[in-house]
């Protein structure tokens, strides 16, 4: 016999509770829009899409979806969290008329939305978010789509949906751009790739022709348009390139001396079985801007990995080219492969409402991808500017179980309306730290 331990406390349930509120820590993310002066810069950008004096002011109303996603929303009808608990959230809109605000979003409109979102990133940096280095990551996702919705395609994956662009950058995160595209958009198209280098530089507080600006993205980056594109902007870029069998027959005629060991992305260790040489001076780079160097990497293939034809030796190689001059190519090489940290980034993004495009109406989803911006851009202003520890470099799903759905009591007391968190959650402490903060922030702007 196995005498049971541990057995749960029988508790009797009801539905007398008065002042409990849920996402209590969600109006963290909402003290940081305004303290920064998105939830105003929206104000202004959406005004011009007001058809009368009364109803609910838009930006608001794109902010409060803004903070509905970042807090775990998945749809239009989730804005009912906060529009229940008035207490923390204020006046929150309908379903109906949220649904109406981002009716009346269009490319113009877009436009405003995306100088009011540059606004609050300089107050962000202004306050202590800025990076110090910029590295703008570009790649595409696919977005499924089990209805036919306006511009749905078939994927190159044999889905059904979309292929947004996104830009991100890399140390803080902030979501700089994102192109909605029908499913079978190109996954190389040098006019979507320019398209999003532009907005993603109209959002930094940086001039690329006064501070590096690196642009990395992978093989589907690597055309003559786009890099023609960077240089003009006087972005320097680092992406991938098609190893072909030209290259591949260079590669393995590489004295094993001219490899030399490769580094850990961060740049702190060296990789055991990894090596980068260089082949700028043995292969025809004369059709890429000026200054293109060509770098390799060579390591083991893993077990049970299927072979091609480039696979030599048992070796696998991966290329990329590069306008910067570092002679540091270990360094080089590693800073393009940290690329692959933004489909962090995209995978983040899906769980902040970009796997769930709303309408029919492609105008839509695009404002509603607009808004996804905005949650992630209020996620990564909130770890750098008012987080310490893990959690400043915590993913949203273990921010929102520590911190945004965090249960607590409202009490009045003094005039005053008191939010009483528990003295028992974990994280309390880095919640309560985390509120100060973001209520000094207009303080340093």
């Amino acid at each position: 016999m196995v005498k049971r331990s541990g057995r749960r406390p029988s508790l009797k349930y009801t539905g007398r509770g008065k002042g409990v509120v849920n996402h209590a820590g969600a109006v963290l993310l909402a003290d940081v829009a305004d303290e920064l002066g998105l939830t105003g810069a929206l104000s202004e950008a959406m005004s011009v899409t007001r058809q009368r004096r009364g109803g609910h002011d838009r930006g608001k109303v794109l902010c409060d979806l803004a903070v509905m996603l970042a807090d775990d929303g998945k749809t239009i009808s989730d804005l009912q969290t906060l529009r229940d608990q008035p207490r923390l959230f204020g006046e929150v809109a309908s379903t109906p008329t949220a649904w109406r605000t981002l009716e009346s979003i269009d490319e113009s409109v877009i436009d405003r939305l995306n100088t009011a979102r540059a606004q609050a990133r300089a107050a962000a940096w202004a306050s202590g978010a800025d990076p110090g280095f910029y590295r703008i990551d570009i790649d595409a996702t696919l977005v499924g789509s089990h209805s036919e919705k306006e511009h749905a395609r078939p994927t190159y994956k044999r889905g059904f949906g979309f292929h947004p662009l996104m830009a991100y950058l890399d140390g803080t995160g902030e979501a700089l751009a994102g192109l909605l595209r029908p499913g079978n958009a190109g996954s190389n198209t040098a006019a979507d790739h320019v398209k999003v280098l532009d907005d993603a530089l109209f959002q930094l507080p940086v001039d690329p022709a006064d501070t590096e600006v690196v642009m990395r993205a992978d093989s589907a980056g690597c055309t003559h348009v786009f890099l023609d594109a960077c240089v003009e902007r006087d972005v320097k870029f680092v992406v991938g390139h098609e190893l072909n069998i030209n290259i591949a027959k260079v590669l393995v005629d590489i004295p094993t001396k001219q490899w030399v060991r490769a580094v850990t992305p961060d740049g702190m260790e060296e990789r055991e079985h990894a090596v980068v040489c260089e082949l700028t001076g043995q292969v025809d780079l004369s059709g890429w801007p000026e200054g293109t160097r060509m770098i390799a990497r060579r390591e083991p293939c893993h077990p049970g990995a299927q072979l091609t034809f480039t696979d030599e030796a048992g070796h696998r190689f991966q290329v990329c080219i590069t306008n910067l001059a570092d002679p540091d190519i270990a360094y080089l090489e590693a800073m393009y492969r940290g690329r692959g940290r933004v489909e962090q980034s995209i995978a983040d993004a899906k769980d902040t409402g970009l796997a769930n495009l709303p309408s029919a109406s492609f105008a839509i989803n695009q404002a509603w991808v607009t808004t996804v911006l905005c949650a992630q851009d209020l996620i990564a202003w909130t770890r750098r500017l008012c987080l310490d520890g893990d959690l400043a470099k915590a993913q949203p799903k273990r921010l929102r179980y520590c911190l945004f759905h965090t249960a607590a009591v409202v009490a009045r007391n003094s005039r005053r309306d008191w939010v009483h968190l528990s003295n028992t959650w974990p994280w309390t402490d880095q919640l309560l730290t985390a509120f100060d903060r973001a209520h000094q922030i207009r303080a340093l702007v």
